[in-house]
């Protein structure tokens, strides 16, 4: 019996190219674990977190593509964004005044 599966070929290149962003950025710190997560009718977010603690993320036009980018990427994917997982970031100055200044009104 044959397989009837219908193949995206937009599909499949847009995959391919998340797939080589991520494994570009897991390169870049030594290794890195993601997480996908549905934003709604924009698609689906990549979350990356590096060994270094860098992190950084993409957007997915489907949780469909994005499952399929990290499967291609082989980096580890966590099924959410608990503690553990979490506690891996490193925020820099940067972020600290970026988040002072929200709570703040600026």
């Amino acid at each position: 019996m044959a397989d009837t599966q219908q193949v995206d070929p937009k599909a499949e290149r847009r995959a391919a190219k998340l797939a080589h962003q991520i494994s570009t950025f897991a390169k870049a710190h030594g290794g890195a674990e993601g997480q996908v997560a549905h934003i709604g009718e924009r698609g689906a977010r990549i979350v990356l977190v590096g060994e270094d603690g860098g992190w950084g993320d993409l957007v997915a036009p489907s949780t469909e593509i994005a499952e399929q980018a990290v499967a291609k990427s082989g980096i580890t994917v966590h099924e959410s964004f608990d503690g553990e997982f979490a506690a891996k970031v490193t925020t820099g100055s940067y972020e600290w005044k970026r988040m002072a200044g929200i709570q703040i009104g600026g």
